[in-house]
């Protein structure tokens, strides 16, 4: 089967990486408009298998005769594309793939779903680390429970070594980590839906190798999750882990507008946030050693009528093998897994939503396992008080 990654930045290639060495495919094409981005991929990810174009996302006429006979198509490029590349995807045969927030289809989603129900199709968004795996392991907790009331997700990615002032660096582009500190972050209280200030609601949490740990409300892309899940638990948060006192560093930076778009002066076409941005790249950029921190617990009672707590835990590192970092890992690899279980029939039927209402989360995960991420499951039970 051949399956084509649009984008050859860090995820894409771990995407890409991923697929070739997967049995199953017989031809992996990776799309990537930015001349040096593709050299670099080509030097550091050449394999017999592989295949690689210059093309632009937006270049629909240049796509569409090396997009055609994929049997999945994996974007790994900007939101804005989303929907465009769906279309075109489905035109042509084959499943769409996307590591965005599902928002990014919400006013084309209807008449994508429509269009891939008809084509036995999918168009599967937030297949990444969160949106994506985090949704999938809350589906997966509740569906192991006969009752769930509560949800709460804890995921982030840092440098091993703190460094200071802010203890944190660059995993992806600046851009989203201020997408991810301004955006109103989705919250669920008695099953309705509400929103919590990002930065806000810092908790300490304990981190196996890591130690104390802060949490904090961020947008995260998952408003497709806690929206989907109104109505069905009574609580849902999820909040962003990172070293102790980020938060506050942050929203300083933050409080005095230094993300606002608006520009600097009448001369300039440039914003405030064009600048943070820069400053950003500059002071946190570069390669590092990372890793990624997740704890997702779902509270309820078991089949047996036992209440407690169950969770799911990962702390992910670097792969040697291969040279990827725990982002890379952790972002690629699930949107990977999803593009095969679509183009070998893992998921029956066609339609448009998010990875957590699509993807079959047993054989998803188990995918992820069998890659090197291991997920740990633990059942804590829990007294209940009886009602007076």
């Amino acid at each position: 089967m051949k399956i084509t990654v649009l984008g050859a930045g860090a995820i894409g290639s771990a995407v890409a990486y991923d697929l070739a060495r997967t049995d199953a495919v017989t031809r992996v094409q990776v799309c990537e408009a930015r001349p040096i981005t593709l050299r670099a991929f080509r030097t550091e990810r050449a394999h017999p298998k592989v295949r690689t174009y210059e093309a632009d996302a937006r270049d629909t006429q240049t796509l569409e005769p090396i997009l055609a006979g994929s049997a999945v198509v994996v974007s790994c490029v900007g939101p804005e594309h989303s929907a465009r590349l769906a279309r075109l995807s489905l035109a042509l045969g084959a499943h769409f793939v996307d590591l965005a927030d599902p928002d990014a289809l919400c006013d084309a989603e209807a008449a994508l779903a429509a269009e891939a129900e008809q084509r036995q199709r999918w168009v599967v968004m937030g297949c990444g680390l969160a949106p994506g795996l985090v949704g999938v392991l809350v589906m997966c907790g509740i569906e192991a429970l006969a009752e769930a009331t509560a949800a709460r997700i804890r995921v982030g990615g840092v440098p091993e070594e703190r460094g200071e002032p802010y203890g944190h660096r660059l995993a992806h582009s600046a851009e989203k980590l201020l997408d991810d500190y301004t955006a109103p972050a989705p919250v669920l209280r008695d099953g309705a839906l509400e929103t919590r200030p990002p930065l806000t609601g810092v908790e300490a949490v304990e981190v196996r190798g890591f130690g104390t740990m802060e949490a904090f409300y961020t947008s995260a892309g998952l408003r497709s999750l806690a929206t989907a899940l109104e109505g069905r638990l009574d609580r849902l948060d999820a909040k962003m882990l990172r070293y102790p006192g980020h938060a506050d560093r942050m929203r300083f930076l933050l409080d005095l507008g230094l993300a606002d778009k608006t520009s600097l002066d009448v001369r300039t076409h440039l914003t405030y946030r064009d600048v943070l941005v820069r400053r950003l790249r500059q002071r946190l950029g570069g390669p590092y050693r990372d890793a990624v921190l997740l704890r997702v617990e779902v509270d309820g009672r078991r089949a047996d009528g036992e209440a407690g707590t169950l969770a799911y835990s990962l702390v992910a590192r670097p792969g040697e093998e291969a040279g990827l970092s725990a982002m890379q890992r952790c972002t690629g690899f699930p949107a990977s897994v999803a593009a095969l279980l679509l183009a070998q029939r893992g998921v029956p039927g066609g339609g448009a939503g998010a990875a957590e209402q699509v993807l079959p989360p047993e054989p998803f995960v188990e995918g992820l396992v069998q890659r090197g991420l291991q997920i740990e499951e633990q059942w804590a039970p829990r007294a209940v008080a009886e009602p007076a």
